[in-house]
C-alpha cells in the first residue's frame, strides 16, 4: 500500500517581544527542532527573526482519514482482482467438483474432489455461472466428446443440478443392454471379468461385488460394477441417440440414474420423474480430468484427516 507522506504545518513566526534582543547573546537550536535565532537590534532596524524550519514528521504519527481511505481502496482492489482471476479460471479453464453419490463407483468414490476441464468441448451458456451467458448451443466445440469420457453435465430436466457420468453413446448410436452387457450399434462391447470389488455394508461386513473391464470402440477401457445383471435396468430396449445429444451411464450400473431412465413424458422405457434421458450437447460442463483430494468422511472434520484422507487417490487421473 502507498503511504501518504504528509508534511506538518509550518510553525508560525514568533513575536519579537517573546525573544528580548541582546547584543551578545543568541538563541540556538534546541533538541526536537530549530528555535528562531534573534539578532541584536540596531539603530536603523528592528529585531530580525529567522523563519522557523519545519520539523520532521514524528514516528508513529496517526494516519489521516485520507490515508485510511487510500488503504481501504487498495484492499478492495486486491480482493476484486483475486475474485476476477478465480472467475476466469473457473469459467474458462478448470472448475472443482466433489462426488456426493456412488453412481460412478469404483472409478469415483463419495468424498472425491476433482477438477473438470472446461475447454475440452468448447463453451455453452452452462460454462458460465448461473448459465447467464447468451450463447445458443456450443462454441469452439472442436471434436466433441468421445466414447468413454467422464463428463459433468447439467441435468436436462433441472439445469441447477450437476451430474457426472460416462459417455456411452454418441449422436446416431444405437445402445442396448442385455444381461448387463452393452450392445453398441448391434455389436457387444467387449468386457472381461476383473477381480471383485470389496465394499462394506452398513454393518461393516465386507461384500464382494462382480467387476468387469469394458472396452469401447476407440479403445477406451474402464472398470464397471455388476451387482444384478439380470435386473430390468440391465435389460433394455434399443435407444437411438438423437443428433446433438449423448447417452450417459454410471459405472456402478445397478446404482446409477442415467440415460436409461427417461423423464416422465419423454420416452417409454423406464419412465420416471427423476430420470435423466439423453443429454444435449449444450448441457455439457466439462471433462473430468483428475482427483486432487479424497476423504472418507466430511472434509470439514479436519481433525480426522490423518485417518480419513485417501492419499493413494490424490492427484490420480480419471480413466
Amino acid at each position: 500500500m502507498n503511504e501518504i507522506d504528509e508534511k506538518p504545518a509550518p510553525v508560525p513566526a514568533s513575536d519579537p517581544a517573546d525573544f528580548p534582543a541582546s547584543p551578545d547573546t543568541a538563541h540556538t537550536a534546541a533538541a526536537g527542532g530549530t528555535v528562531p535565532v534573534v539578532e541584536a537590534a540596531s539603530a536603523d532596524t528592528g529585531p530580525r527573526v529567522e523563519p522557523a524550519t519545519p520539523s520532521a514528521p514524528v514516528a508513529g504519527q496517526a494516519k489521516t482519514p485520507a490515508a485510511d481511505r487510500e488503504s481501504l481502496i487498495e484492499t478492495v482492489k486486491t480482493v476484486v482482482y483475486a475474485l476476477l482471476i478465480a472467475l476466469v479460471i473457473r469459467t474458462f479453464l478448470f472448475q472443482p467438483f466433489n462426488i456426493p453419490s456412488g453412481s460412478m463407483e469404483a472409478t469415483l468414490l463419495v468424498g472425491d474432489y476433482l477438477f473438470v476441464e472446461k475447454f475440452a468441448y468448447g463453451y455453452s451458456r452452462y460454462s458460465f455461472p448461473w448459465g447467464l451467458a447468451p450463447i445458443s448451443g456450443r462454441i469452439w466445440e472442436g471434436a466433441g466428446p468421445k466414447r468413454g469420457d467422464v463428463i459433468v453435465f447439467k441435468l436436462p430436466r433441472d439445469t441447477s443440478v450437476d451430474y457426472i457420468k460416462r459417455v456411452i453413446g454418441l449422436p446416431g448410436d444405437r445402445v442396448q443392454l442385455i444381461d448387463g452387457q452393452i450392445y453398441l450399434n448391434g455389436k457387444a462391447v467387449p468386457r472381461v471379468r476383473a477381480s471383485d470389488y470389496i465394499e462394506n455394508d452398513v454393518l461393516g461386513t465386507p461384500r464382494h461385488v462382480m467387476r468387469y473391464r469394458e472396452t469401447l470402440p476407440g479403445g477406451k477401457s474402464y472398470l464397471v460394477l455388476a451387482r444384478d445383471p439380470g435386473g430390468p435396468e440391465n435389460n433394455t430396449d434399443v435407444y437411438t441417440v438423437p443428433q446433438g445429444e449423448y447417452f450417459m451411464m454410471g459405472d456402478n450400473r445397478d446404482n446409477s440414474l442415467d440415460s436409461r431412465f427417461a423423464p416422465t413424458g419423454k420416452g417409454d422405457a423406464f419412465d420416471r420423474s427423476d430420470g435423466v434421458g439423453f443429454v444435449p450437447a449444450a448441457n455439457l460442463v466439462g471433462k473430468a480430468e483428475f482427483i486432487f483430494f479424497s476423504v472418507d468422511g466430511s472434509i470439514f472434520e479436519f481433525w480426522e484427516w490423518p485417518w480419513t484422507i485417501r492419499f493413494s487417490r490424490m492427484f490420480s487421473t480419471i480413466d
